[in-house]
């Protein structure tokens, strides 16, 4: 199976569930971890990763150049430009890498044929290692300034199934990233189900119903975990808007300081600080888990 797990808004603990969730079924399950948030991945740190033993560049981005030997200065591309990433430098016209976003428009009224033309680019790099708890891992990093994150994400889960079908893995746990952006549909797209981490405050309930909207566009089953169930009494409203929608919840996790410890030790907190009130919880969870999706 193919499980992603998404929570809407960041900073609501998903990816630290995940650690835990990857080691406490990694005995279990023939496993492969991909960290889909190409923007900002942090998984690895969690689970302890010091080094990647592969890497793969993903070209793909385009940016133009300006031929100064061929360039009139007429200033007509700098006008035009609609991302304002064309300068004037020392008598030159030249495009800002960070800030181009390929659409051609300086080429198409350029006075002088061939004086610009689009380059591919390096858009990111898609990493492999193997965990200390034995499960491979996969993540990507976009260079700065680039697009194409969900086209990192997409490679990253085509590199898994490789994996997975080479090794004979059974299930593939994709760590989503925050929001409902491109990453976000290319981590859900293709996947059997996906677990929804959110906290009981209302921008984590705005937010975790947004993701949803997307996990309902590809007709795919959802679970709720609700993460740090103790800091908001009296909000109920994250359960209510669970049981309207017949969304299961698998299992509530407290607020406990042995995460943020746990996150500085570069562990699971499952593992850091098993007898925490959160490591009972996410055993709990885990379990349900195991008998009623992955069976």
């Amino acid at each position: 199976m193919q499980l992603v797990i998404a929570s809407g808004k960041g900073g609501v603990g998903k990816s630290t569930v995940t650690a835990s969730l990857l080691y406490l079924l990694r005995n279990d399950y023939r496993l492969v971890a991909v960290d889909a948030d190409a923007d900002a991945p942090n998984l690895d740190l969690l689970l302890g990763i010091e080094g990647w033993e592969e890497e793969r560049e993903l070209i793909g981005a385009k940016v133009a150049r300006i031929n100064p030997e061929t360039c009139i200065r007429c200033g007509i591309c700098y006008e035009r430009c609609p991302y304002d990433c064309i300068k004037l430098v020392d008598d030159s016209y030249v495009v800002s890498e960070l800030t181009c976003e390929g659409c051609n428009v300086c080429g198409l009224v350029c006075p002088v044929p061939g004086t610009i033309a689009l380059e591919e680019v390096r858009s990111g790099v898609i990493r492999k290692t193997t965990t200390r708890y034995g499960f491979p891992l996969i993540s990507a990093q976009l260079d700065v300034g680039r697009p194409n994150s969900g086209k990192l994400v997409t490679e990253e889960k085509e590199w898994a199934k490789k994996l997975m079908k080479q090794f004979d893995l059974e299930h593939m746990i994709v760590d989503s990233a925050a929001g409902i952006g491109c990453q976000v549909i290319a981590s859900i797209g293709g996947a059997d189900l996906t677990i929804l981490v959110a906290e009981p405050t209302p921008a984590s309930l705005s937010d975790v119903q947004r993701a949803y909207r997307v996990v309902q566009h590809f007709r795919q089953p959802a679970y709720l975990i609700i993460n740090k169930a103790n800091i908001n009494p009296g909000f109920r409203a994250l359960w209510e808007w669970a049981e309207s929608e017949g969304i299961p919840v698998l299992g509530e996790i407290p607020y406990d300081r042995a995460i943020p410890n746990s996150m500085s030790m570069l562990r699971p907190f499952v593992e850091a600080f098993p007898d925490s009130k959160a490591a009972e919880s996410i055993r709990d969870i885990a379990e349900r888990i195991r008998d009623e999706i992955l069976g």
